[in-house]
């Protein structure tokens, strides 16, 4: 499977929507979390943070708790939050001092940073940078060698294709040869190898999860279960999207059903408005995404503003997508009353040609409330008001 991975003002992104706890974060000390990852074979996630910072918490309501981003880095990586001006955590700040808040860092199990970064992050980018980490850290050429020798043992097997999915690289090969062989699926070995080898929905031995997904949940969790199924539907709508394939999007829809029914509803409208977005299709967009503001968004502030985001992403010249964001756009404003709210409305009114409604809404931006923390919607603002007289 292949990896995947506007204007100056903005990181546009198509929102993500599901029912879906984000990031579990582990609650034990520094020299724990690293006995944790070397148990468990993965990479440790930190978020060191302080208390004050306002990107700090913007992340911590609207991007740790993305389902795609908690999905991701709960497969992949033991995950920590750090306040680095907290006493208790003096040790670990000083062994990694950070000049700015926050800073992202990605640490093997020896503690050894594999890849860092400063400043807030949306979810796609979150997991793009979790993805860029993994790259660095690609141990499957350990187990490749062994295994084209014909060493067939179930930890082998296991560990290398754990080591490819870390890795982004295809994995469904090594599992269903090794799967293909086996007369005995019901080991506790065996049941691990399906879960993680699990990638991609349309594919056999996701069909082997589902049907086995309870003995599989009783020894793994229920949580394992539920976040490969989410990937591995994620995944196919993924390669549905590469190929622009309709089946393969109503099969990643039809999995995700069958397996994790409560996400469903959500999962389909982001399936949709992700496939119509790649596909340019403004109309079966625009038909998905006012139907999912209509049952879940309604007029909650600040999905309707993911809501414009992705809209002006996918389609940021048509005047009928254009419409309907400064509907979105207007109401998110005006309830959620936040300066990037603003910002965004006036950005519509630039695109629909509307230059006075542009500028007053740009001003409306620059004496919101809510952006003292960052100092920047000033000169965000000023910026803005320059291109649109340029």
């Amino acid at each position: 499977m292949n990896k995947f991975v506007a204007t100056a003002l903005f990181a546009i992104s198509i929102p993500v929507f599901a029912l879906a706890q984000g990031i579990n974060f582990f609650h034990g000390t520094w020299p724990e979390a690293m006995a944790q990852a070397k148990t468990e074979q993965k990479l440790i996630f930190v978020d060191a943070y302080a208390s004050w910072c306002g990107p700090c918490k913007r992340m911590a309501a609207n991007v740790f708790p993305d389902p795609q981003v908690g999905d991701y880095f709960n497969a992949n990586f033991v995950n920590l939050k750090i306040d680095m001006e907290k006493p208790e955590n003096s040790e670990f700040a000083g062994k990694y001092p950070v000049s700015a808040y926050p800073t992202l860092l990605i640490l093997d199990a020896e503690g050894k940073i594999v890849h860092k970064h400063v400043g807030g992050l949306a979810a796609d980018g979150l997991i793009a940078f979790g993805q860029k980490a993994a790259g660095k850290t690609d141990t499957s050429k350990d187990f490749e060698k062994e295994y084209n020798a014909g060493n067939r043992d179930p930890q082998l097997v296991l560990d290398y294709v754990r080591a490819l999915n870390r890795a982004n690289k295809p994995s469904l090969k090594i599992t269903n040869e090794y799967l293909n062989a086996q007369k005995d699926l019901h080991t506790p070995i065996n049941h691990k190898i399906i879960l993680e080898g699990a990638v991609e929905a349309d594919s056999r031995v996701f069909d082997l999860l589902l049907t086995h997904r309870d003995k599989i949940a009783a020894q793994e969790g229920k949580d394992a279960v539920d976040t490969r199924i989410n990937l591995a539907c994620q995944n196919t709508l993924k390669k549905a999207i590469e190929f622009r394939d309709e089946r393969l999007l109503l099969e990643a829809k039809n999995k995700l059903k069958a397996g994790l029914p409560a996400r469903a509803d959500d999962f389909i409208a982001e399936a949709d408005m992700k496939y119509y977005a790649a596909t340019k299709d403004v109309k079966n967009y625009l038909k998905s995404a006012q139907a999912f503001q209509k049952k879940s968004v309604r007029n909650n502030a600040a999905k309707l503003h993911d809501l414009v985001i992705g809209l002006m992403r996918a389609f940021p010249t048509d005047k009928s997508a254009l419409e309907q964001a400064e509907k979105w756009a207007k109401n998110a404003a005006d309830n959620g009353g936040l300066g990037e709210y603003y910002l965004t409305l006036a950005e519509v009114y630039k695109r629909l040609g509307d230059k006075p409604k542009a500028r007053a809404a740009a001003e409306k931006a620059r004496n919101a409330g809510g952006e003292k923390e960052s100092g920047s919607m000033a000169s965000k603002v000023d910026y803005f008001l320059q291109t649109l007289e340029n």
